[in-house]
């Protein structure tokens, strides 16, 4: 299928920075997601979190400072967003391992290791379309350690969201393509503006 295109290239510093200082302008009800996301991990005792799709730390930032003790890697294909979420985090910043790559390719998650829980925030369509979220969604439960969680935060399409059905998935395809990837206890935890929250377990309670 034919990728839809990115009007930015994240990989340049000054896109990336534009994206950056523009997106909490855009949607400040972000911050409900973030402690929605530091309330699950806390819920679920996580001690190692892997971010899909870090981006400019804002994620990053928030939950390593709720959670001192948490090992956080942050994975992203720039590297300038890699150097902003350094800027954001500051002393922090070497809490956090950063690993550049792109869950586009084959076999991203190889050698990534095993985690207690998966987030990802805004990042999943950057697949570039919703027909590829599932091998997306099917690499991320095989990085989870038995029992661990996945909290996944997207843009949805229709109505009163977004308006590309070839990137975006549908409220109903998201659950969808959760539970097709053999995550079990699926359930939407919060939906403000266009953005859904999912909560995943790898296991089956």
């Amino acid at each position: 299928m034919e990728e839809v295109q990115s009007p930015i290239d994240l990989k340049q510093l000054n896109d990336a920075r534009t994206w950056a200082d523009e997106v909490m302008e855009k949607r400040p009800y972000r911050t409900d997601f973030f402690k929605a996301f530091e309330s699950q991990l806390i819920n679920h005792n996580a001690t190692s979190v892997l971010e899909l799709g870090s981006g400019p730390g804002f994620l990053a930032a928030h939950i390593v400072n709720a959670i001192p003790k948490i090992e956080y890697t942050a994975y992203d294909f720039s590297d300038a967003m890699h150097l902003l979420a350094k800027e954001r985090l500051g002393l922090n910043a070497g809490k956090v391992k950063f690993v550049t790559g792109s869950f586009k390719e084959q076999n991203w998650e190889v050698g990534l290791g095993k985690y207690n829980a998966i987030v990802t925030m805004q990042a999943a369509h950057e697949v570039r379309h919703k027909n590829n979220v599932l091998d997306l969604f099917n690499s991320a439960k095989n990085l989870l350690s038995e029992g661990g969680i996945f909290l996944y935060c997207d843009h949805f399409y229709g109505e009163a969201g977004m308006q590309s059905n070839n990137l975006y998935m549908s409220t109903l395809e998201q659950e969808q393509c959760l539970v097709q990837a053999g995550f079990f206890e699926v359930d939407k935890l919060l939906s403000i503006g266009t953005l859904n929250l999912w909560f995943a377990s790898s296991k089956n309670s």
